[in-house]
């Protein structure tokens, strides 16, 4: 086995210590890692992000219903929408797309540079929702009230965004719960998670898995890689600040989002 492949199932490990020390987060780090150190094309790295993501946040989501941090009906209210955009976009979008979506003069705009330029220019927001400060505030004072209208649009592209980048889009989907239903920021967090889950795996499932061939064997190891990890960052978390680490997390996305410009503009001229 190479050094770098390695190295690779080592960051699978990494990712899951990190969704276990800060609750969130490490999954986006998982395309990067399938595109450069197993340097498997764009449409195979967001199908096995999907599939990762979606497992992960199962396992956190889980735990959360088990705290009572989970509105089931909320779940399902924005989750919806989401799973017919993701599984719109992979079932249908994904594969039609050309591998040169448009040319300027002698320049090549690819699907890789599509696809992993928005992934990067989507990290941006999530490095920043990392490093500001969480404030607290008992907004569900009442019943839950829904915005049927903007969830359907929120949920929709959401969904999109989620198929297209292969991350599971919490740093959009947590203010959506807080603003458009008036839910508890700790109940909206782990709501997000069930959210995350059931749209990517189904996305995956009847996306994807519909429309490529799937390297299972892979696919398990590096996902059980990560599920572990996820029980590592938990032990280690009754002993770690979660809110230092988080905000150093933020930094690495933010200087990974650059990274992931300069390989896709630059490197790859």
């Amino acid at each position: 086995m190479e050094l770098i492949t390695i190295f690779g199932y080592i960051s699978a490990l990494i990712i899951g210590v990190s969704l276990g020390l800060i609750g969130g987060g490490g999954s986006i780090l998982a395309v990067p890692v399938l595109a450069y150190l197993f340097s498997v094309n764009e449409k195979v790295a967001t199908a096995y992000s999907l599939f990762i993501v979606g497992s992960s946040a199962l396992v956190g989501g889980i735990k959360q219903h088990f705290k009572g941090y989970v509105d089931w009906r909320t779940a399902f209210v924005f989750g919806f929408p989401a799973i017919v955009g993701v599984t719109v976009v992979r079932h249908y979008v994904i594969p039609v797309l050309p591998d040169t979506l448009f040319t300027i003069g002698d320049f090549d705009f690819t699907r890789r540079m599509g696809m992993f330029g928005l992934f990067a220019l989507l990290m941006i927001p999530a490095a920043f929702s990392m490093l500001k400060e969480e404030k607290e505030k008992n907004r569900n004072s009442g019943k839950v009230k829904y915005n049927y209208p903007l969830i359907l649009v929120e949920g929709l592209v959401v969904g999109a965004i989620t198929g297209m980048i292969g991350a599971g889009g919490g740093f959009l989907i947590i203010p959506a719960l807080v603003i458009l239903a008036n839910v508890e920021m700790k109940i909206a967090v782990g709501t997000s998670l069930i959210i995350i889950a059931l749209k990517s795996l189904l996305g995956f499932f009847l996306g994807d898995a519909l429309t490529m061939e799937i390297d299972w064997q892979f696919l398990a190891i590096f996902t059980g890689l990560s599920l572990i990890g996820i029980f590592i960052g938990s032990y280690l978390s009754n002993f770690i600040d979660g809110k230092r680490l988080k905000k150093g997390f933020g930094y690495f996305i933010f200087v990974m989002a650059i990274f992931i410009f300069y390989m896709e503009f630059f490197v790859k001229q």
